[in-house]
């Protein structure tokens, strides 16, 4: 769909992201404490991972309250108010309960009381399948402010007796303002993709309707994430860097026409192995999964966030976002800045 299509509202309308923000716990988890908690080594997560340390937020704090703490960043960022938001989406897999939404308790932290709220799971791609979500109501008339939230709390779902997945996991959260500008080209392309039968290969089995929650389930730990490590690295290496390809042709461009890549931040070896496929230099390709390891949701928008702050990329600078989740799940998206 181009600039000039009709949609339901009317005109089809460039779509901005005129704000970030990002949120991440004070607490740090280093390899040197998890050393102390199971059988490893800061060299064995160092070498697989690439990860130092993590981030994990206090016991009194929800997914809900980090979530809010990057709204507001954005917010204040975009010198938007929270009372002229009008939908808050909040892409995320450890809510703050069965329901309501964490996107309303947001709202409320926020008092952002016009907006219409919800969650959206598609695990670690959440934030890019919700950004396009997003794009779409704003690109249509149908609101005019969207908030966009990846927020995770993975702690409380990470088995800590596990050895070769408790290493990988962060708390944090981070956001984005949309907005149609005049002038601003914002989100130019998504594609998204699922394959819902290797579902089985990474989620969290315990607690919906298929394995209710029971003495049983909780005796079998099945409401800690579940991770085949292998499979889950061969996919995701190859559905990011397909996704990359497919959006940057979607958009007409090339990697000549792109500042940087910022890639979900699962795992060292991940990053390096879909840059190595799409010849990218080290420096075209944003990484910080050293300090925050996989926060699911929240990995891509809180690096969004940094590579803004820290200048990295500038006004006028186009960026791809790609990101790989259970479901299985992967979207990419090219947005310039």
């Amino acid at each position: 769909m181009n600039n000039a299509e009709q949609g339901s509202m009317g005109l089809i309308r460039p779509v901005s992201i005129i704000g970030t923000g990002s949120y991440l716990p004070e607490r740090i988890l280093t390899n040197a404490e998890i050393e102390k908690m199971v059988d490893t080594t800061d060299e064995w997560i160092v070498t697989r991972s690439g990860i130092r340390e993590r981030r994990i937020a206090r016991e009194d704090q929800a997914t809900s309250d980090l979530a809010a703490e990057a709204g507001r960043q954005a917010l204040e960022a975009a010198g938007v108010a929270p009372e002229e938001v009008d939908q808050i989406i909040v892409g995320t897999i450890t809510q703050d309960m069965g329901f309501p939404s964490t996107a309303c308790f947001v709202q409320n932290l926020l008092k952002a009381r016009n907006a219409h709220c919800f969650d959206l799971a598609a695990a670690c791609s959440g934030f890019v399948y919700a950004l396009e979500v997003g794009r779409q109501f704003v690109a249509t008339g149908a609101v005019r402010t969207s908030l966009v939230i990846g927020a995770e709390k993975l702690s409380v779902v990470t088995d800590w007796t596990d050895r070769t997945t408790c290493v990988l996991f962060g708390d944090g959260a981070g956001a984005a303002v949309l907005r149609s500008v005049e002038g601003q080209r914002g989100i130019l392309g998504t594609v998204m993709g699922s394959d819902g039968s290797l579902a089985d290969l990474l989620g969290i089995p315990g607690g919906g309707s298929r394995h209710p929650a029971s003495t049983k389930t909780l005796e079998d730990r099945m409401h800690y994430m579940k991770m085949t490590g292998k499979e889950v690295f061969k996919h995701a290496v190859r559905t990011m860097s397909d996704a990359t390809l497919q959006v940057l042709k979607k958009c007409d461009l090339t990697f000549d026409d792109i500042k940087m890549v910022i890639p979900h931040q699962a795992n060292i070896r991940i990053i390096q192995a879909i840059g190595d496929r799409l010849g990218l230099p080290v420096d075209k390709v944003f990484i910080n999964v050293e300090k925050y390891g996989n926060m699911s949701s929240a990995t891509v928008p809180v690096a969004l966030d940094q590579a803004i702050r820290s200048g990295r990329v500038k006004p006028g600078d186009r960026v791809v976002l790609v990101a790989f989740g259970g479901g299985f799940t992967w979207g990419a998206m090219v947005l310039e800045i």
